[in-house]
Formats: C-alpha cells, structure tokens, sequence
C-alpha cells in the first residue's frame, strides 16, 4: 500500500515514491451558478446550475476524453452533483472534506461589498469573518489528497468540487501552503490534472479550457 505522509504547510505535502509515474489525479470545478456569474461567494448555499453551467459540465466530458476514473469523490453540494451527472461520472461518494471554504459572514457577497468594509481584503491572506481558517481548510484538503492516494494506483481519481478549495487541492499536492491557491486561477468547470514525477507529486495542467465556457470578468 502506498504510504502518504502528511506534511507542514511549509513543506511537502506528500511523500509518494511508489505512485506510477502515469497517476492522473483530475480536479473538477463545477460549473457556472448564479452566484458565481456575479462573482458572490458561495460555499453552504446550495444553488443550482445555470444553463451555461449544465452546458460547461456536460462540455467537461470533451475534456477528460477517455479517462475511466477508479474514484470520483464529489463534494454533496447541488452545483457539484450536478456537474459530475452532466460529465458523465459516476459518483461514488460524497464528503464534505469537498465542500467550498465555508465563507461564513461573507456567504453571497462579492469581493467589491468586502472590501468596503475591509479595504484590500482577500480570503488567501485574512480568511473570512465568522468562516473557516485556513488551517482547517489545509487539513480537509490533506484528508481528500490522502483518500484519492489511495486509489490512484488502480487508475486516474476525480474530485468534484469547488473554486476556492480546489485551489488549495493544487497548492497542496505541491506543497504550498493555502494561501499559494491564489495563484492558481480556476475557471468554472475547467479540469486540471495533478500527477506524479520521479515520486513527486506535480502540476501536470491547470486550468484547462472548457469548450463551452464564456469568459467572465
């Protein structure tokens, strides 16, 4: 069995020597919702897909091609479900180690009505007020990287989910601290790919274009 060592949030998230050199670890964002058209923050808010988003996850399927998943895990919020059906992917669990950051006093607000009442504000410095801290969102990413480990030796994982966590995913499987997520910019229902280099977990692609997705201020 592999073994997975959690790490620092300074330093190596993982330790996986004895992963293939071929692991296809795949992020999932959902699609487009109301509230992420309009830039709000949405994390327990269960919203549904617009239009543009079923066709952006049903356009997710062009993407990922022929990969047969021996896991996908999905965050239980409608949009994510949503996603994976219109993808194509079975589910074969749901956790909430998946879930968006959970924004608490900043639930449905955009980074405009932030900042005017905190100039400058951004979630991967201050967090958000009344929300989750950093620190525990690091540690539900490390729990979900660890569960999809596991699996990656039987074939690619899929993890659907969300804008702000998935971030944290790829700062993590490299080893960065939460924070390095901001630096990682994610599309609506735009797949990335994490795999694994001479025992090294890296970036393989981030960000990939969905064919059906509008660009977006």
């Amino acid at each position: 069995m592999t073994s997975v060592e959690a790490g620092p949030a300074d330093g190596p998230a993982f330790v996986v020597p004895d992963l293939p050199e071929h692991a296809q670890l795949w992020i999932v964002r959902h699609g487009e919702t109301e509230w992420s058209a309009s830039g709000q923050h949405t994390s327990i808010t269960d919203l549904p897909l617009t239009e543009a988003g079923r066709r952006q996850a049903a356009a997710v399927r062009q993407v990922l091609g022929d990969v047969t998943p021996s896991l996908v895990l999905s965050s239980p919020r409608r949009r994510a479900l949503e996603t994976a059906d219109l993808a194509g992917l079975k589910v074969e669990d749901t956790t909430e180690d998946l879930a968006e950051w959970f924004y608490g006093a900043y639930e449905g607000k955009t980074t405009s009505q932030i900042r005017e009442e905190k100039p400058d504000w951004t979630i991967w410095r201050d967090g958000p007020r009344d929300g989750e801290s950093a620190a525990d969102v690091q540690r539900r990413a490390d729990r979900v990287l660890t569960r999809a480990i596991r699996s990656l030796p039987d074939g690619p994982v899929i993890l659907v989910g969300h804008g702000h966590f998935s971030r944290v995913l790829g700062a993590r499987w490299i080893g960065l601290p939460p924070a390095a997520g901001g630096n990682l910019l994610l599309g609506t229902a735009a797949p990335s790919l994490l795999g694994v280099q001479y025992g090294l977990p890296v970036i393989d692609r981030w960000n990939l274009p969905n064919p059906a997705a509008e660009e977006r201020n």
